[in-house]
């Protein structure tokens, strides 16, 4: 009998419970070593290291985040589309604002290759604009 989700969407919704655990230790669990992000974060470092700052910046700034999957589709590959919904509270510093208190609500799209169980490559969007304006006035919701 085969499994229903196949390894490559399981690795990719892991991925996503790595941003709400703060688990960066998971991240080698989930990324190669040598991963590409096609969109990394303005100083953010290459490869794994990047992604670990990533999760943690995440789990520093934010509280009771989670991350919903709203659609995900595999393709040809090892490619997944990936569309997702973050909530939680900016409870810490974040990418550069203060501590608001404010609840966040945004929406992201990955394109995810994964090999032999690891993503090697990503590229990602996400509504930072939205973020920024939840974050810095918490009067600005779509």
């Amino acid at each position: 009998m085969r499994s229903a989700t196949s390894t490559a969407l399981r690795v990719v919704a892991r991925n996503l419970e790595l941003y709400d655990t703060g688990n960066v230790a998971g991240a080698d669990e989930v990324f190669a070593p040598d991963v590409i992000d096609h969109n990394p974060a303005g100083d953010a470092a290459s490869g794994i290291d990047g992604m670990r700052a990533l999760i943690a910046a995440v789990r520093d700034g934010f509280t009771g985040t989670q991350h919903r999957i709203l659609f995900q589709q595999e393709l040809p590959g090892g490619w997944v589309v990936l569309h997702w919904r973050m909530t939680g509270t900016h409870t810490g510093d974040a990418f550069g604002f203060a501590a608001s208190g404010n609840p966040v609500d945004i929406n992201g799209t990955d394109i995810i290759r994964v090999v032999d169980g690891e993503i090697t490559e990503i590229h990602h969007v996400e509504e930072l604009l939205k973020l920024t304006q939840q974050i810095s006035s918490g009067a600005q919701s779509a």
